[in-house]
């Protein structure tokens, strides 16, 4: 087992994405692009794979404390650390999506079948945007 595994691992089981590894790694004064980490997660048959060091897993795993625990002069708890994480990645997952035509309907509310949708109110328009107009010679 090597580095990009045991990161890869940790980066599963702790569900962080990459901006939070970089937040996590800024924690110990430690640089690093989204890029350079998507490099260290790829498949090793990949052209862009780059193997990961002792020195970027030993600084995340530096950061990934004084995230968790805090610093001596401000300590934490890392269950309510990780619930924090797990509330905040809940309510990003939860937004709604419009459906394709772009309209909003209603959702049936507490089980009871609501056979016919109704469309949300529209945006209010604001009279500081004009309507394009377009001379392609068309009506």
């Amino acid at each position: 087992m090597n580095n990009n595994d045991i990161f890869k691992k940790l980066r599963v089981a702790l569900q962080l994405r990459d901006d939070h590894i970089v937040e996590i790694l800024e924690l110990v004064d430690f640089r690093i692009s989204k890029a350079e980490l998507g490099a260290f997660f790829r498949n090793a048959d990949h052209p862009n794979y780059m193997e990961c060091g002792d020195q970027v897993l030993r600084n995340f795993l530096n950061g990934l404390v004084i995230y968790l625990r805090g610093t001596k002069e401000d300590p934490k708890d890392p269950r309510k650390v990780l619930a924090q994480h797990q509330v905040k990645k809940s309510t990003t997952d939860s937004k709604v999506r419009p459906p394709a035509k772009g309209k909003w309907t209603k959702a049936p509310q507490s089980g009871k079948s609501n056979s016919t949708k109704t469309p949300a109110k529209k945006p209010h328009k604001s009279s500081v945007v004009e309507p394009t107009k377009y001379k392609n010679g068309k009506k």
